[in-house]
């Protein structure tokens, strides 16, 4: 009979041994008023106290001033008492003054008559774990907030079943739904009818439930019925186990994008038939050029021969009558050289070899073939000295053609007895030549007009300035490509100022 309170005795030593030793959890002993009885190696570890530091002292010195101002240790033991147990997270105080975040239980303990004889006091320090979980509840919700303001994605989760679980700002700002109106719809009112008639929602779950995502692009609906080009994104969410708890939907508007490339596409075609167009114009031109000119050299070739006296000799008048084919067959000619070079010019089969153009030797080249036409009208032919050393950087042949161009225009509209004069300058990284007469001028709302090809000022039946209107057009085009340009100024009674500019040489080399 002697055993068994040895055997208890030996059981209890054991008990207290084991609950002292253990370090990962604060056990104590509490009297009924709250003082501490006991102290274990895990309470020193956490606490900071040493056992001689804290027996008798009473537990409330664990809690922050807050929490004794609100009277929490008293309230936790009256319920412990009251309910057996009583069980907390909050902060608690070291010894240093540090705090850290604990779970506490306190437990009544009662003799066999059921008379309280004190608290049991479990603690475990969470400060790790808590500052993992607010870590990890701090990323979530700035996560979210990253979700819910991103404006150019509609980004929100489904059910499984398909019904709208969440909703950020993108989405309503992409389909027009409040989070209040669309939060636990099915996710298929977006689709047109045509795509729901055929199973489409539902294929796009099964697909992104089997193979973990699906994307998509197709036309969707707005909530004003409105139809967008949409790009979609549907991914499987699945838990731990793999079980499937719901959806994630990105979705953009590529509305704007998708007219784009259609335009894209649209204006590739059309540039397409232009070329052929133009190039089927070319061929036609040239070959046309070809055909053209073959006869009318014929009747160049003829008149020559019957003004030579070939075949009997020949009257005044009928001399007269030769020289009218003879205009004429130029005339003619010179029109199929302006249709075939405006031809070239629009295909892009101009070339430019740009170098070196001295201005005053570009026009001393042209100057001289126009002196019979001035001579017959008895104008003055008038060209000013050029600065020295003033030199374009252009391609002198085009150059030249454009100074003659200019001449003969000159030349032609001027009535007789006028004046028709050249001025060569230079003004920062350009050189201007001007030519400039004293014809009818220029209204200012034809300005830009005269630039356009087939245009001529006053044309008509009885018009005596023929011409195709393509002159101005090829000249302005040429100095346009070689980096420069081609403009008028003019008044109705003051004759008229065409000026070149081309850039000067070596100003950027």
């Amino acid at each position: 009979m002697t055993a068994q309170p040895r055997a208890v005795g030996v059981e209890g030593g054991l008990y207290r041994l084991l609950v002292e030793s253990v370090r990962d959890y604060a056990i104590f002993v509490l009297d009924p008023e709250g003082y501490v009885l006991t102290w274990n190696e895990g309470a020193e570890r956490i606490k900071g106290y040493t056992a001689h530091e804290i027996l008798g002292q009473h537990f409330s010195k664990f809690y922050p001033a807050s929490d004794i101002a609100a009277g929490k240790p008293a309230m936790e033991l009256v319920v412990a008492a009251r309910d057996g147990k009583v069980e907390d997270e909050g902060w608690r105080l070291r010894n240093d003054g540090t705090q850290f975040w604990a779970n506490v239980l306190i437990t009544a303990l009662r003799d066999e008559s059921g008379a309280l004889v004190g608290f049991a006091k479990v603690t475990r320090d969470l400060t790790e774990r808590r500052a993992g979980e607010e870590s990890l509840r701090v990323s979530e919700e700035r996560f979210r907030l990253l979700v819910q303001s991103v404006r150019d994605y509609g980004i929100f989760m489904l059910h499984p079943d398909g019904r709208v679980a969440n909703w950020n700002l993108g989405a309503q700002h992409i389909k027009g739904y409040t989070a209040a109106e669309i939060v636990g719809q099915h996710f298929s009112r977006f689709y047109p009818p045509e795509d729901i008639a055929a199973g489409k929602p539902a294929m796009e779950l099964e697909v992104a439930a089997r193979e973990g995502r699906f994307e998509d692009e197709g036309w969707r609906l707005r909530k004003d019925g409105s139809r967008f080009w949409a790009n979609v994104i549907i991914t499987a969410l699945r838990n731990e186990a793999g079980v499937l708890i719901g959806y994630a939907k990105v979705s953009r508007d590529l509305t704007e994008r998708r007219a784009a490339e259609e335009k894209s596409v649209e204006d590739a075609r059309r540039i397409s038939e232009v070329e052929v167009a133009n190039r089927t114009k070319a061929e036609f031109l040239a070959s046309m050029s070809h055909e053209l000119r073959t006869p009318l050299n014929a009747i160049g070739g003829y008149t020559e021969l019957i003004e030579a006296g070939v075949g009997g000799p020949v009257s005044e008048r009928q001399m007269e009558y030769l020289a009218r084919i003879r205009g004429s067959q130029q005339h003619l000619l010179g029109i199929i050289s302006d249709l075939l070079n405006f031809s070239k010019i629009e295909a892009g089969q101009v070339t430019y070899v740009l170098s070196a153009v001295p201005v005053h030797d570009a026009v001393g080249a042209v100057l001289p073939l126009l002196i019979p036409q001035a001579t017959a009208k008895k104008l003055e032919l008038r060209h000013e000295t050029c600065e020295s050393g003033l030199v374009a950087k252009a391609d002198r042949m085009k150059t030249e053609q454009i100074i003659l161009n200019l001449l003969s225009n000159a030349v032609k509209f001027t009535p007789p007895g006028g004046t028709v004069a050249v001025v060569c300058e230079g003004f920062g990284d350009a050189v201007a030549i001007t030519v400039s007469d004293t014809g009818p001028g220029v209204p200012a709302e034809k300005r830009e007009a005269i630039f356009e090809p087939f245009v001529q000022l006053g044309r008509s039946l009885t018009s005596p300035h023929e011409g195709t209107g393509l002159g101005l057009a090829i000249s302005r085009d040429l100095a346009r490509a070689m980096g420069g340009d081609l403009t008028v100024t003019s008044g109705t009674k003051g004759g008229s100022e065409f000026r070149l500019t081309l850039p000067r040489a070596g100003a950027a080399d």
